[in-house]
């Protein structure tokens, strides 16, 4: 171990007990050369910084200095100047804080690394801090509060689909995942295959053990329903920050570990519009403040159930944009796909929005199915929770369950375009109640931006049809 980086964590932990999990890990692990600091934005991509070994003490101890503004960037990194936050403000620095329990090695980096999540804070002008409004942690939090207020506890576990692409472009620049579509009969899906996890056996125990090595509660490995696309679940965790904290930091770990064995990893919500798009399915059940399932108790669990349903189906217009936050998400959305296209609900129904898995009492749960993978886990659960509180509070009672093919049935449709999703956000009482309205405002006029700008492009088919 270097004795520069011992030596400045010993002394940083003398003034502040908080370095202490630094010093920690150092004791466990041996000194990182460098620190990576991540900070979720509001799209769910990891920013931050690199900070040296020698240095990593102080990130417990004063924090990392990042523009609050940050949260005002657009998928493509930019500036949204229509949120008013950035320059016109003087671009002010917040106050970034490790989250407890998430600093672990990087198994694929080339050198010996480490890796924290952060969360944003805002000085409060007289020597404090408190949470940053625009933080999707913090929105979260609110709910899971909420819920605490009334004795219930979210116990929460993720799922998440992705492709395993060839590295480079294919024909005309459109990607090619790592198993040829079949150049004829039928198309190649090969749903459930032994063979197609066989074939990427390396890479996907090599996944396993990067999250063994993090922490991360990965379970089940699926090849999926498309050539090239698998799918990773998570074990539930009874602490819902923790089980978003994990579904965003295994999209990177899915992504470095694909990397490095020279194929590429998309989280992209519809790549192939022959093909399956890839989903963020939710599981969530409600414990009560003895470590029961509340869901399970009789019939005051199946109340409770079918209240936070009605909840989640009586919100799901005013936050889909959450769930299918990008202008490509919403061709996910396609009949017979598995992707939900009403906004329904049903029992051991995969066509429905939200279903109830079969199962004993004890796990009783619904399975909210409408998100994308390329979606901010944080985000889609605090809309999940608010929208299962609405229904608590209310009393809510849903509609008949639907059985069979709900996309042959009558029930209310989500919409298919990302103009009308955000239209629905923004102008959302129970966003602004459950959100924030400055939160609403800003996250509407970024995707605002980002429609825009799908919208000024012609695409290749127009010049080849009209030139």
């Amino acid at each position: 171990m270097p004795d520069a980086v011992g030596t400045a964590t010993a002394a940083a932990s003398e003034n502040d007990p908080l370095t202490d999990e630094f010093g920690a890990y150092v004791a466990a692990h041996g000194a990182p050369e460098i620190v990576e600091v991540l900070l979720p934005d509001t799209h769910g991509v990891l920013r931050g910084k690199w900070i040296p070994g020698g240095a990593g003490g102080k990130i417990w101890g004063d924090g990392v200095a990042i523009p609050l503004s940050i949260f005002g960037l657009d998928i493509w990194g930019r500036e949204v100047e229509e949120t008013g936050i950035h320059i016109e403000t003087g671009d002010r620095d917040g106050i970034c804080r490790p989250v407890p329990g998430t600093l672990t090695p990087v198994p694929w980096s080339p050198r010996p690394a480490a890796q924290v999540m952060l969360t944003m804070h805002e000085p409060d002008g007289r020597g404090g801090e408190r949470p940053w409004e625009l933080d999707p942690r913090h929105k979260l939090a609110a709910q899971v509060a909420r819920l605490a207020a009334l004795g219930l506890h979210p116990c929460v576990a993720f799922e998440l689909e992705f492709y395993l692409l060839k590295p480079g472009a294919g024909p005309n620049g459109v990607p090619e995942p790592v198993f040829p579509a079949s150049a004829s009969g039928p198309a190649r899906q090969n749903m459930y295959s032994m063979s197609d996890l066989d074939a990427f056996a390396p890479l996907l125990h090599d996944i396993r053990e990067a999250a063994r090595i993090q922490g991360l509660p990965a379970d089940t490995v699926i090849s999926e329903a498309a050539p090239g696309q698998y799918e990773v679940n998570l074990y539930h965790r009874r602490d819902a920050m923790a089980a978003a904290d994990d579904a965003i930091l295994l999209r990177r770990l899915i992504d470095g570990v694909a990397r490095k064995h020279g194929v590429r990893a998309s989280f992209m919500a519809k790549p192939f519009l022959d093909f399956a798009g890839s989903g963020m399915h939710v599981h969530v059940s409600l414990t009560d403040s003895e470590g029961g399932n509340a869901f399970g108790a009789g019939e005051d669990g199946d109340r409770l159930l079918r209240h936070c349903a009605a909840g989640l189906l009586d919100t799901m217009i005013d936050t889909a944009v959450l769930y299918v936050p990008s202008y490509n998400g919403f061709r996910r959305l396609v009949p017979g796909s598995y992707a939900p296209t009403s906004i329904s609900w049903g029992y051991d129904n995969r066509a429905v929005a939200v279903r109830v898995p079969n199962g004993p009492p004890k796990a009783r749960r619904l399975e909210h199915r409408i998100a994308g993978a390329d979606a901010h886990p944080h985000l889609v659960l605090a809309a999940i929770l608010a929208g299962m509180l609405e229904g608590i509070e209310r009393g809510q009672e849903p509609p008949p369950p639907l059985t069979g093919n709900a996309y042959e049935q009558e029930a209310p449709r989500l919409s298919y375009d990302m103009g009308e999703a955000i239209r629905s956000f923004g102008g959302s009482d129970f966003v602004a109640r459950a959100f924030g309205a400055e939160y609403q405002r800003v996250f509407a006029i970024m995707k605002e931006a980002e429609l825009a700008a799908f919208e000024r492009r012609i695409g290749p088919l127009e010049y080849e049809t009209y030139l």
